[in-house]
């Protein structure tokens, strides 16, 4: 191994262990960060480094040098393939670590570049074909070039069966969103695995927002879900909206004690339809019949153009996911087992909608 070579890996480790478990002076400066933000109301203006070796590493070994450190790791108990559909729990937490290998990834930020590049070749490897949608939005941090990537699987007869995630981070130091939103985006990767090389009765599409994230602190109606309000409007304009059946949202799916509670801001018979698959396979202590309120999140501009959504989302900040939007969001909170599970829901709840 040649000095330089092995500087970057060297480079890399060091990035990777503070974003999977968190570096103490950063994790810090960025609860001062926060506290400052929700007085002002404005959010840490800085780009976050970006790492030069990360390209290198795949999934997997991204995966390996996390689980080499020191300290809590993700749990990989993800039960078999041949149990889920063939969605792969252990893949999933391989494709959170990649992206948690290129740190934080907010909106127009070097490294979301770095991902999105990376979401590309691995959508062309499964023999996905996708449309990108390069834009530009003025948000309260300044104009911000985003990108939504949306993969299309062609079916047999009209109509539309939508999945979606969102891939970009919050704009917080040190927070390299492993559940929010490496988790999501990590399912959808190996829904289109699994998914791409398949032709249904509809078209299947999955988009990966940008631009979900406020740019300031607190959440508006004007300062969020621009890669979704970007889309409905495309889609709008294309005339596709209205072939869209139903549209699956995925967010926060990767923590250790989820639980899906059904969020009163999807349509009813939607969200319905995805529990009782749930519950079908076993998994009713995950989606668990409670209602709860989400506040806000890229299934909202589809629900306002009447396209039936259900956001899949585990919010509950007091038990489950206490390091919601801190820098305490990182790899080792991660369960392959609930990522299996809402893989094996979503693929179970498509192929129930292609026979329908």
């Amino acid at each position: 191994m040649t000095p330089r070579s092995f500087s970057l890996v060297a480079a890399s480790a060091v990035l990777l262990l503070c974003a999977t478990t968190g570096c103490k002076s950063q994790a810090d400066a960025n609860n001062l960060s926060a506290s400052s933000a929700s007085a002002s109301g404005t959010a840490p203006a800085q780009e976050p480094p970006v790492n030069p070796a990360n390209n290198a590493l795949s999934p997997a070994d991204a995966l390996k040098a996390a689980q080499a450190q020191p300290g809590p790791h993700p749990a990989d108990d993800a039960p078999p393939p041949a149990t889920t559909g063939g969605f792969d729990g252990h893949r999933a937490l391989e494709q959170v670590a990649k992206q948690v290998s290129f740190g934080p990834r907010p909106a127009g930020s070097p490294a979301l570049k770095q991902l999105q590049a990376y979401l590309k070749s691995e959508l062309t490897s499964y023999g996905c074909k996708f449309d990108v949608d390069d834009f530009q939005v003025d948000t309260p941090a300044g104009n911000k070039s985003m990108e939504n990537i949306l993969v299309k699987i062609p079916g047999e007869r009209p109509g539309i069966i939508l999945l979606g995630t969102h891939y970009d981070t919050k704009i917080l130091e040190n927070f390299v969103g492993a559940d929010d939103a490496g988790s999501s985006t990590a399912v959808m990767l190996e829904l289109a695995r699994n998914l791409c090389p398949q032709k249904g009765r509809y078209q299947v599409w999955i988009a990966f927002f940008d631009g979900e994230e406020a740019t300031k602190f607190e959440w508006s109606d004007d300062d969020s879900v621009y890669g979704s309000r970007e889309m409905t409007a495309k889609l709008t304009n294309s005339g596709d909206l209205p072939k869209v059946k139903a549209f699956l949202l995925a967010d926060l799916v990767g923590g250790k004690k989820a639980h899906f509670e059904r969020d009163g801001a999807s349509a009813p018979a939607l969200v319905s339809e995805v529990w009782r698959v749930a519950a079908k396979l076993g998994y009713a202590d995950v989606f668990v019949d409670i209602p709860t309120s989400i506040g806000g999140d890229d299934h909202f501009p589809f629900m306002k153009r009447k396209v039936p959504s259900v956001d899949v989302i585990d919010l509950n900040i007091a038990d489950d996911v206490p390091y919601w939007h801190t820098a305490n969001d990182t790899l080792d909170k991660i369960s392959a087992k609930s990522l299996a599970i809402t893989g094996h829901v979503f693929l179970e709840t498509v192929k129930e909608m292609q026979s329908k």
